[in-house]
Formats: structure tokens, C-alpha cells, sequence
């Protein structure tokens, strides 16, 4: 009962933070360019995967988000770590789906290998971000494949890689026009030089092997969900693991904290979303500017001077994943709420694998 009020209260400080934070939403300032430039970005990349004909418009919205940060070369740098991590991980994708197309367990063994070996680079290498989107990417591919009759590895390969595409190209190019405009005035911070912690750690690795094992669980659900629940599922798995390697230690809880963040922020992204589809009626413009003002607010609470940064990137994820249609004339809340239900599905298999890893290392010290 004790704990229940603690978290309780934890969570109204939480939300109360939030509301105090937002209240600055459009004070003029470095947080305000940040957020016009994200808003300018997922416009354009939408426009653009929306000419494009793409499968998944709010993929390339998120990257549009993801990508663009306060300085030139700092969007540079990310735009080419995730097209690199993308196109890594589609092909290596395509090269297994081939194979597994209908067998659900080999897509099993592939994901744990395949994922435990990114996540022990994310954690250790020098290219994070590229190793984060290797894993993610090969991880959708073969998710994907699992299903006979879902598209074939080769299209939805290439989709993937397209959306990126749109997505970081869309970040360029906006924060190209910016570092020529706004920048002059209000200048970003450059990125900073990449750590290497590469060797071995044995936290690291048992990390990777519960984020490995988690993600191999999900092509056993494949008849009874549908696949773009099941990758977010796997998405999920993926982005709430990969943590600091600073992190690791048996007394963190880093993990269960960006759980909850998650959570909090996939939560209020998506009620804000669902909201705006209600009551825009299919209207392009009630939408877009729907759009704008959740961008916004994820930008403004990632920038914040509080530890919620994180709730922003899950609000924007949320948010892009429910509110943006692939087709304008048909935008309905079904897609964007099947993604939901798998970031929740996501939490259940990756919780589930903590407590089987947590009762496995106090029976360790039995055994021996």
C-alpha cells in the first residue's frame, strides 16, 4: 500500500512538472527554434512520404522528428548513422526473410542472435545510433517475413529504407535552411565526440541476452496478432533496453524507469491524438495543425530542463504513430492504435523476460 502512495505521488510531481514546463511551450528562445524546426521537419517528411506513395508515412514523420537536432552537423551526423544502421539492417533482414518465410522459430533464433548482437554494440561500440537502427531494422524485416501472406522482404525492405530516406533527408535539408537563417541568431550545440567502451563487460552482455531473448519471443504470437503490433512490439523491446553502459549495475533502475516514461509518454501522445482525429473529421488542415502543436509539445518536453526528456521522444512517437495517416481521405484511429496496443505488448513480453532473468540469477548462486 506503502509503495502504491509513493508512486502515486511520484507521478503527480511527474505530471505537475510536465504541465509547469508547458506553460512555456511558446516563450521565444532556443527551445522555441528547436520546436520549429522539428515542426518544419515532420511536415516536409510527411509531404514527401505522402508524394512518395510510401507504406508508412508516420515512419518517415518520426524520422523527420528523430533526425533534426539543434546544429547542422549534429543532424548530419545522426541523419548518417541512421541511414547507415538502416540499410544494414533491411539487407541482413532480407537476406534471413528470404529463408524463414511461414517459420516462426528459425525468425526466433535469427532475432536472438541478431538482436543480442546489436544491443552489446549499442551499449559498448562507438556508433550507438547506427547499431540501434541495425538491430530495429533487421528486427521489422523478419517480423515481417514471418507471415506468408504479408509483403515480401524485398518491398518491405526497401520500404523501410525509403521512409528513412524521406525522413532524414527531410532534417537535412530543413536544418540546412535553418543553420542559414535562425542558427545566425540563436546558435545550436554541435554534436560531441563519439565514446568507444568496446570490449567485454558481463552486465553488458547479460543485458543484451535479455533484450536478445525478449525480441525472439514475438514471431511465436504471429497467428493470433497482427504483424504491425507485433514490430512495435519489437520496437519497443529494443528502445527501452538500450541504455548507457554506465547504467548496468544491479542496483539500476534505468530500465523500469524508461519503461514507465514510455508508457507516460506513448499515453498522453496517443490521448492527444486520438482527440485531434475526433474532432478534425478527416480535414487536412485541422490535422496538420494538429500535428504541429504535438510536435511541438514533444520537442519542448525532450528539451526540458527536467529528467522527462525521454517522455518527449515517446510522446512524439506515439503521437506521429496514431495522428499520422498514410492517406489523408481514409485516416481512421485503427493503424495508430494497433501500433499502441504493440508498444504495449512490447512492455508485457520484455517485463515478463526481466522477471525470468531476475529469478534465474538468485538461482545462480544455488547451483553452484
Amino acid at each position: 500500500m506503502g509503495n502504491a502512495r509513493r508512486m502515486l505521488a511520484d507521478l503527480k510531481t511527474l505530471l505537475r512538472g510536465l504541465w509547469r514546463d508547458l506553460a512555456t511551450l511558446l516563450k521565444p528562445g532556443p527551445r522555441l527554434v528547436d520546436q520549429a524546426e522539428a515542426v518544419a521537419s515532420v511536415l516536409l517528411a510527411i509531404a514527401l512520404a505522402q508524394l512518395a506513395g510510401t507504406r508508412n508515412v508516420g515512419w518517415a514523420a518520426f524520422s523527420g522528428f528523430m533526425v533534426i537536432r539543434s546544429h547542422l552537423a549534429a543532424s548530419t551526423q545522426r541523419a548518417a548513422l541512421r541511414v547507415l544502421g538502416t540499410v544494414a539492417g533491411a539487407l541482413a533482414g532480407y537476406l534471413v526473410a528470404v529463408r524463414i518465410v511461414g517459420h516462426p522459430w528459425w525468425a526466433c533464433l535469427a532475432l536472438a542472435v541478431v538482436v543480442t548482437g546489436t544491443m552489446y554494440m549499442v551499449l559498448v561500440g562507438r556508433r550507438t545510433y547506427a547499431w540501434l537502427f541495425t538491430g530495429l531494422t533487421f528486427l521489422m524485416v523478419v517480423v515481417e517475413g514471418v507471415v506468408p501472406q504479408a509483403a515480401s522482404p524485398a518491398s518491405f525492405a526497401l520500404a523501410r529504407v525509403e521512409e528513412i530516406l524521406i525522413g532524414t533527408g527531410a532534417s537535412l535539408l530543413v536544418s540546412y535552411l535553418s543553420s542559414k537563417t535562425l542558427r545566425r541568431w540563436v546558435p545550436g550545440q554541435p554534436p560531441k565526440a563519439a565514446v568507444s567502451n568496446f570490449g567485454w563487460y558481463p552486465d553488458a552482455a547479460w543485458h543484451a541476452v535479455q533484450a536478445g531473448l525478449a525480441a525472439a519471443v514475438i514471431p511465436l504470437f504471429a497467428r493470433w496478432i497482427a504483424v504491425p503490433t507485433l514490430i512495435q512490439a519489437g520496437i519497443t523491446v529494443m528502445a527501452v533496453m538500450a541504455i548507457p553502459l554506465a547504467s548496468l549495475t544491479p542496483a539500476s533502475k534505468v530500465v523500469s524507469t524508461r519503461m514507465v516514461y514510455r508508457f507516460i509518454g506513448c499515453g498522453l501522445g496517443a490521448l492527444l491524438a486520438i482527440a485531434i482525429l475526433l474532432v478534425s473529421h478527416h480535414s487536412v488542415v485541422l490535422i496538420t495543425l494538429g500535428v504541429c502543436l504535438g510536435v511541438a509539445i514533444g520537442r519542448h518536453i525532450e528539451n526540458g530542463p527536467h529528467r522527462y526528456g525521454y517522455i518527449g521522444v515517446q510522446f512524439a512517437l506515439a503521437f506521429l504513430v496514431v495522428l499520422v495517416p498514410d492517406r489523408y481521405a481514409s485516416a481512421n484511429m485503427e493503424p495508430g492504435l494497433e501500433r499502441l496496443l504493440g508498444i504495449l505488448a512490447g512492455f508485457a513480453v520484455l517485463l515478463l523476460t526481466q522477471q525470468l532473468f531476475r529469478a534465474w540469477r538468485l538461482l545462480l548462486p544455488r547451483i553452484k
